[in-house]
């Protein structure tokens, strides 16, 4: 890109753009927003054509099958990333420490996690500074009490959204469940639901290279290794405290004590 021929400047990190479209998406980045919604399962994204990639797991032809194990892809690019899991191949390397990673978005969210200080939104309050517009937000309501979601039907209000999602499910009947048909056991979220169906039927296939345990998933086995490690990808952005594992901050935010 020839650099004259630019005219928009990225506020927050000063990449430029040949307009205000491509700044406009590009913003995105820090603003954590994600404007185009899969509906179906109610995914996020942050690009149209990103949702167009993902509404095709939902179309059921998935011809690009693994010769490993059971699983098969929509497009022949995901199946090369899957096969990582059994080759073992980290080809993106960190140039700040010695980890490598299966895929360049791992390595970004090592960098972003552990080798970045940059938080670009400031409390209006206390001056804090923040990595997502949407952390500040949540931050703003331990000053405010603000809730963000609140019910339509009844005075109950939540921090977050899948608070008020499983909310209205429970109390007013208003969405869809997800249940199980095996045991009935019923879910709110999709992602976990269809992790709950899995497990029914499925075989642990990923080996722990440090242990002899066993997982359903290369996530949960990938989320089981950082135990083994000292370093810590995830930190809670409201009173910065550091863990292992996401698991651990999830459970962690709901009592954090700055909120």
């Amino acid at each position: 890109m020839n650099v004259h021929s630019c005219k928009y400047n990225c506020c927050n990190c000063g990449k430029s753009f040949r307009n205000n479209r491509d700044l406009g998406v590009h913003r995105r980045i820090h603003s954590g927003e994600k404007p185009f919604e899969c509906t179906v399962c109610s995914k996020q994204f942050s690009r149209s054509h990103h949702l167009a990639v993902h509404s095709r797991i939902h179309g059921g032809e998935k011809p690009h099958k693994c010769n490993e194990c059971d699983k098969a892809f929509s497009q022949s690019g995901d199946l090369n990333t899957h096969m990582r899991v059994h080759t073992g191949d980290k080809p993106y390397k960190c140039s700040l420490c010695d980890k490598s990673f299966s895929t360049s978005s791992h390595l970004q969210r090592h960098k972003r996690h552990v080798h970045s200080n940059r938080r670009s939104y400031d409390c209006r309050y206390c001056g804090k500074m923040f990595k997502t517009s949407h952390v500040l937000k949540l931050h703003i309501c331990t000053h405010t009490g603000a809730k963000l979601y609140s019910c339509r039907h009844c005075s109950d209000c939540f921090t977050h959204y899948f608070q008020h999602k499983a909310h209205l499910l429970s109390a007013h009947n208003e969405g869809t469940w997800f249940t199980c048909h095996i045991c009935q056991k019923k879910f709110s979220e999709k992602g976990t639901f269809n992790k709950h169906c899995f497990r029914h039927g499925g075989m642990k296939l990923y080996l722990c290279e440090e242990c002899p345990k066993r997982f359903y998933t290369a996530t949960e086995m990938r989320q089981h290794q950082l135990r083994h490690s000292d370093i810590k990808l995830f930190s809670c952005d409201l009173c910065g405290e550091g863990f292992r594992c996401k698991d651990s901050i999830v459970r962690h935010f709901d009592r954090c004590p700055a909120l």
